[in-house]
């Protein structure tokens, strides 16, 4: 009888998560509502007439297919940390920090051509639709920043074998929110195209 009691005093297993996993996904959570706000912001602030329309310039298309690249490298470069192969691991850190920075620059320049285009930020000639515009990439941009900082921390953690097959967690965690700021740049694009 005693046995018994003890197997029903014992707590059945739940499902547990890394505490840094978790607090990472609540952040990601946090930034989609976020973007949801000011994306339903926009569409709300647009039905209301006075509603620049332009073209976004192609640089914007160009840092899209850069920052879908760096996925695809930073994918390629868990991939190989998880196989102990860190000597690619560097490498492809390296490229997908360098397709990062290319995507910072690249935006900057696209913000260039929209002055050039006459879509400004603020003052007597700006628009909310150029303003609209301005925030969301800016926005995207300082988590970008956050971003590329966690994949210079990830290079340098590499060349002092911190990262291999035993010990994951860091790169898993960057990988996920620089895919997710991939996914986030995609959806941003796609909903100013369609929406400008």
């Amino acid at each position: 009888m005693k046995n018994t009691e003890l197997l029903q005093e014992q707590p059945s297993p739940t499902l547990a998560m890394n505490p840094k996993k978790f607090a990472l996904w609540l952040f990601i959570v946090t930034v989609i509502m976020l973007f949801g706000a000011f994306t339903s912001a926009y569409i709300v602030r647009a039905a209301e007439g006075n509603w620049l329309e332009f073209d976004m310039p192609k640089i914007f298309l160009y840092s899209t297919l850069i920052i879908l690249a760096s996925s695809g490298t930073i994918h390629w470069a868990y991939l190989s940390a998880k196989k102990d192969d860190l000597d690619t691991a560097k490498i492809a850190m390296s490229i997908t920090t360098l397709l990062g920075v290319s995507f910072l620059v690249m935006q900057f320049l696209g913000w260039g051509a929209l002055v050039e285009a006459g879509v400004y930020f603020a003052g007597a000639q700006s628009n909310p639709a150029g303003s609209f515009v301005y925030v969301l990439s800016m926005l995207h941009g300082v988590h970008l920043v956050g971003g590329v900082i966690y994949l210079l921390y990830i290079v340098l953690a590499l060349f002092q074998y911190k990262i291999h097959s035993k010990a994951m967690l860091a790169m898993e965690m960057c990988a996920t929110y620089w895919h997710f700021l991939g996914v986030l740049w995609v959806y941003l694009y796609i909903f100013l195209q369609l929406n400008n």
